[in-house]
């Protein structure tokens, strides 16, 4: 398998937002089994350099886009992320990566560091600040996300944003008797729990790999999940808290999986998230 980081592609400009001055759809930043992987990137107008927002979409490992959605208002659409972002001077950058059943665990993590390797080498000709990064994940991408925290002190991020983020592949596996399609597919196992598979979900899930000195964590989350229950971040947050790292956990009540809807439960949560990042992204610069 060849991959290998690839040079930013020519600016495509085009007014997006009263803010935004440029999308640029389709940036090379990698090649992985000879696939193409591919993000997007949002620039604010003005000089910079603006903080980064590094988006995960979700979709069990096996669907999803970073457009916002393959269909609009699915239960991976994370359109509800981009334009909170584009008002408040983010530059940001939503990522595709390599899909289960063709790709298997872990290609999806891979590419997911690798593109942020691409944004710590090549966001600066952006108007991005490489050392204000934050990383934000929904759902299986929350999972993905959490994978930043520690793989490489270079590119490790400030902040994580993880929204109904998927913190443990071991957790419903009792209620759903079994692995999910998801898990089967990305893993190329059996529904069957097998000792193989039960190492395989736990060394792979995020709860299960927290140290301490990591990046500040927001996780927000419905307390109506029913695709990943929100007891995942009330145990993610606490353990995070045992280790003396700041965690805070904003809940959504009534709400579901679907970020489409979360406004319709609290009609704030944008605004709550974007100024968390911004005033963590903010703290970390000064004490640098």
């Amino acid at each position: 398998m060849q991959r290998h980081l690839l040079a930013p592609a020519l600016a495509i400009a085009f007014a997006c937002s009263s803010v935004a001055s440029e999308f640029i759809a389709d940036i090379e930043y990698g090649v992985a089994d000879g696939e193409s992987l591919r993000l997007d990137v949002s620039v604010p107008d003005g000089e910079g350099p603006f903080p980064v927002a590094f988006l995960v979409h979700g979709g069990g490992w096996g669907s999803g886009d970073k457009s916002g959605a393959e269909k609009p208002n699915s239960g991976a659409d994370i359109s509800p992320w981009f334009q909170p972002l584009t008002d408040a001077n983010f530059v940001w950058v939503s990522i595709n990566y390599r899909l289960a059943p063709q790709y298997r665990w872990p290609a999806c993590k891979d590419d997911t560091l690798t593109a942020l390797a691409w944004v710590n080498e090549n966001i600066a000709a952006y108007k991005g600040a490489p050392d204000r990064v934050a990383v934000f994940g929904h759902s299986a991408g929350g999972q993905l996300a959490m994978f930043t925290a520690h793989a490489n002190e270079d590119i490790r991020p400030e902040v994580i944003v993880g929204c109904a983020a998927v913190t443990s592949l071991v957790q419903d596996l009792e209620i759903r008797g079994g692995l999910s399609i998801s898990l089967q597919n990305l893993f190329d196992r059996p529904k069957e729990v097998t000792p193989v598979s039960l190492a395989l979900l736990e060394a792979n899930s995020p709860i299960n790999l927290l140290k301490a000195g990591g990046p500040d964590y927001l996780l927000i989350h419905g307390d109506a999940d029913r695709t990943v229950p929100i007891e995942q971040s009330i145990d993610f947050q606490n353990r995070l808290h045992e280790l003396n790292t700041r965690c805070d956990l904003l809940i959504l009540p009534g709400a579901g999986h679907r970020l489409t809807e979360w406004s319709n439960h609290d009609p704030h949560w944008q605004e709550k998230m974007v100024s968390w990042v911004r005033d963590s992204l903010n703290k970390a610069a000064a004490e640098q």
